[in-house]
């Protein structure tokens, strides 16, 4: 069978004679000037008719979609305030469901214009399987965001510490965390590696405990510094009433004793109170008998 192939192979001219290549125009001429040039005007016209119908139809489609697209990111907005939905999973959802009905609204206009939608999606898919995997870092980060945006272990305003940062949080973006420490600097956290870490969320709560630990000199009277660190605490009108304030005596130390001191305040007033007191404590303590110990060293020379 081979051999045969081969053989007919052989026979067959690589060039085609002068006569065969006349005789295969003139056949081309005669077929061009028996075609019926009104039907095929006629057929022509009906296609380009309808194919400017289905255009016309598409842009129909395009706008009345549009508007309706606007309608429905507009009853969420309604039900985000009706429902006091937090704003940055308001962003995100808004944004998401408006990305999906603008999707919808693309298959429907392609499906409109003839094109086999099919065929589309599977290279939709594979061009969205290629993107993940070179963004699969980008997804995971994509991910947590979402998880952070659903579960809410922090908003915007919040302060929070979490894998060594801490700060104020900015925004919640679908891709990092933005806080703003106390320094004012910036700083931007993945989603994905916050989502899975612990988090101390400092505004979680209206209210916050205020800890000090205040060394004072053995024989000096315990009483009297709790009396008066007392007396400083329920003067200011930032500590609580409701959770008054403690002094304990914690540890009794080779050249100290330890205080631990404790009061209730709002979020807002945490620091104020604190460096406020830390300020107080220092100056006034010493002139009611109570002294600070620090480090000494005797050194006895010997002659």
């Amino acid at each position: 069978m081979l051999h045969l192939l081969q053989t007919e192979v052989e026979k067959a001219p690589l060039i085609v004679p002068d006569s065969i290549q006349k005789q295969q125009l003139v056949e081309a001429v005669k077929k061009i000037s028996h075609l019926d040039y009104h039907q095929l005007l006629t057929d022509l016209v009906q296609e380009a008719g309808w194919i400017l119908l289905k255009i016309v139809i598409a842009l129909a489609i395009y706008f009345v979609g549009k508007q309706i697209i606007k309608w429905i990111i507009r009853l969420m907005d309604k039900a985000f305030n009706r429902h006091k939905v937090e704003t940055s999973l308001r962003s995100f959802l808004r944004s998401l469901v408006k990305a999906l009905l603008m999707v919808m609204l693309v298959f429907a206009i392609v499906q409109t214009l003839g094109v086999n939608t099919s065929s589309f999606l599977a290279l939709f898919a594979s061009a969205g399987l290629a993107i993940g995997m070179a963004l699969s870092g980008t997804l995971q980060n994509f991910a947590g965001g979402v998880v952070l945006l659903l579960l809410r272990p922090y908003k915007v305003g919040d302060y929070i510490e979490s894998m060594g940062q801490s700060g104020t949080v900015e925004s919640i973006g679908l891709f990092s965390t933005s806080l703003k420490t106390p320094d004012n600097q910036t700083i931007y956290v993945p989603n994905n590696s916050i989502a899975t870490s612990i988090i101390d969320n400092y505004s979680q709560s209206e209210t916050r405990r205020v800890d000090w630990r205040l060394s004072i000199s053995y024989g000096d009277d315990v009483d009297v510094a709790r009396r008066e660190i007392l007396a400083m605490l329920e003067a200011d009108a930032r500590v609580l009433k409701e959770n008054a304030p403690v002094v304990y005596v914690t540890t009794l130390n080779s050249s100290s004793v330890d205080l631990s001191i404790r009061a209730w305040v709002k979020n807002a007033d945490y620091w104020g109170l604190y460096f406020d007191m830390n300020e107080k404590m220092y100056k006034e303590l010493p002139s009611k008998g109570i002294k600070f110990p620090f480090p000494q060293m005797d050194v006895n020379i010997k002659k």
